[in-house]
């Protein structure tokens, strides 16, 4: 026997075992953080389209068109990019990832024209495309499967942050010291990701990893899930998209407070995504349909309470509270039912969603000119709760189960 396959078969003996426990949460908090910055560096020029429309002399849309060019990105290249890549060790992955964030940013933030800035932030949303399909697998694998979902939930947590944290500080810091320097933070703490990685996490095969394939494979399943979660994205966006119109003409506040709500938005989305990561080990197969049935509660209670104003900030909050636990709840459900390699179908989850939101805000536009405001939150609502049924009549289909619980290896 060669000495490379003596170190391949000592490696497939031993991926069943996780690194030693600091190495593993050194690994989680150094993907937990890469979570923040992609997330932030997504959304970021929505804070910062002023300041950048005037010093790149283009028009607003054109500054938006980073951001909605970004989430279709995502959305096109995700699964491709993950089959691509799906027999490279995730050490190498990651870390390429992390370096093309690293780049792209320093690009972007030293970019003179609006034309390297849109292709720095296409690289970004390429190197994101794949992030979210690799990064879930790696980061639960390194942890006993009886604590997966609160992994996912640490996960979530902290791309959940960028919009309580990482945007608004992100935007500040533009708006005092010019555009430029706040893009190029992501650089920095991509940065100490890759290090991290590149130090701590293993190398080994893709398909030998712990979390490689699903406990349960259930092509039915998926599916459903998949389809579940594109139909919510799409609902949620067709209202998210003019909330700001919502809240003020609608509900009356003013401009100044309407600022506060969203910050109240976002403590909800990072409330919820903590609360439903704590049960998600327990009741993996009820958290999808719990998620999305509040935020449909919470959309369609805006469209028929919307006018008066502490309801309004009620549902708000559920609808906050519920949009940052559907995606989660879903991506947990591809590590459970993934009919093929766990990657690929969250590179399908993540490219879906997104999808979903591009279509949310295209039907939203449709919605306006011809039932105002409040129709595109009724719109979405009732697309939301059609994407409850969906999931309540899978699991009706399928009869009676035993209670739910953890899945064991």
């Amino acid at each position: 026997m060669s000495r490379r396959d003596g170190r391949e078969r000592e490696g497939s003996r031993t991926i069943g075992r996780p690194p030693a426990p600091w190495r593993s949460r050194a690994v989680l908090g150094a993907l937990m953080l890469a979570a923040l910055t992609f997330n932030t560096a997504e959304n970021l020029p929505v804070g910062l389209l002023g300041v950048m429309s005037a010093d790149l002399r283009v028009s607003l849309s054109a500054v938006g068109l980073l951001v909605t060019g970004y989430g279709v990105t995502v959305a096109v290249a995700s699964v491709p990019i993950a089959h691509l890549v799906r027999s490279v060790p995730r050490r190498h992955v990651l870390t390429g990832l992390l370096g093309a964030l690293v780049v792209s940013s320093v690009v972007a933030a030293l970019a003179t024209s609006y034309g390297v800035l849109l292709g720095a932030r296409l690289l970004t949303a390429l190197a994101q495309a794949l992030f979210w399909a690799v990064m879930g697998p790696v980061a639960v694998g390194l942890f006993a499967p009886e604590v997966r979902g609160r992994v996912v939930g640490a996960l979530s947590v902290a791309g959940s942050l960028a919009l309580v944290l990482g945007v608004p500080a992100g935007t500040w810091l533009g708006r005092q010291s010019g555009w430029q320097v706040a893009i190029a933070v992501p650089a920095a703490l991509g940065l100490v990701s890759l290090v991290t990685i590149a130090l701590w996490l293993p190398t080994s095969r893709p398909e030998e990893e712990p979390a490689a394939y699903a406990a349960s494979p259930d092509v039915r399943r998926f599916g459903t899930v998949l389809a579940a979660g594109a139909l919510s994205a799409t609902g949620a966006f067709a209202g998210y998209t003019y909330i700001v119109a919502f809240l003020g003409n609608v509900s009356g506040f003013a401009p100044g407070t309407v600022s506060v709500l969203f910050v109240v938005f976002g403590v909800a989305c990072l409330a919820g995504v903590s609360i439903t990561g704590a049960f998600l080990d327990r009741f993996p197969r009820s958290a999808p349909a719990a998620a999305v049935a509040t935020q449909a509660v919470g959309m369609l209670g805006l469209y028929a309470f919307g006018a008066h104003q502490a309801a309004a900030v009620v549902f708000l909050t559920l609808m906050g509270g519920a949009l940052g636990p559907v995606f989660m709840t879903t991506q947990n459900a591809m590590l459970h039912c993934a009919p093929g390699r766990t990657d690929i179908a969250l590179a399908a989850n993540s490219g879906a969603y997104n999808a979903g939101i591009a279509a949310g805000a295209a039907l939203g536009a449709l919605v306006l000119p011809l039932s105002g405001v409040r129709g595109t939150f009724l719109a979405g609502g009732l697309l939301t709760a059609g994407s409850c049924a969906v999931l309540l009549g899978d699991r009706l289909l399928r009869g009676r189960r035993p209670p739910e619980r953890s899945t064991r290896r």
